[in-house]
């Protein structure tokens, strides 16, 4: 009798798993993707998140309260779309008091892309994929930018901190 209920057992769980696969795929896809991201070398070149503008290092600049610029400021258009850099998955879209209205993208290598100052943001929601060259957000001057010249704050986050994302969009276009 014991061999039977084992396979009954066994049978019931097969049954659990197909019944419920529809809502534990996405979660499942999720994490395969999660751990494909982290595993993945950390990009040496990135593609410029708004074409045809131009790119200052203002990496390090002096700001408010005493803090470092961590990031660099590209400047153009309001609602100009601003592509993500990086395929990854998006960890965070709202908004943040220096920031304004951002997004938060897990790329290779574990690094975080935030794009910060946007005036609006396209249909994306936490947990969503993105690939290199999906428009992520649109330029504006919200949080501590408003009524500055409309810019996006490109900034690159590691393990170990901020990294300056101006060296790598450089060589993303050479």
């Amino acid at each position: 009798m014991r061999p039977f209920g084992t396979l009954v057992f066994v049978a019931f769980l097969v049954f659990l798993a197909w019944l419920f696969w529809p809502l534990l795929r996405p979660s499942v896809e999720q994490a395969r993707r999660s751990g494909a991201l982290l595993s993945a070398p950390a990009p040496s070149a990135l593609p410029h998140p708004l074409p045809g503008r131009g790119l200052t290092d203002t990496w390090g600049g002096a700001r408010s309260g005493g803090r470092k610029h961590e990031g660099i400021d590209i400047f153009a258009p309001r609602d100009t779309p601003i592509r993500a850099t990086t395929e990854g998955i998006v960890l965070n879209v709202g908004p943040n008091t220096l920031g304004g209205r951002t997004v938060m993208l897990l790329g290779p290598g574990g690094q975080r892309h935030y794009y910060a100052h946007l005036n609006r943001y396209p249909d994306l929601s936490e947990g969503d994929w993105v690939n290199a060259g999906d428009v992520v957000g649109y330029v504006g001057d919200s949080g501590n930018a408003r009524g500055t010249p409309p810019h996006l704050h490109y900034g690159i986050y590691t393990a170990n901190g901020a990294i300056n994302p101006y060296p790598l969009l450089r060589a993303g276009q050479k």
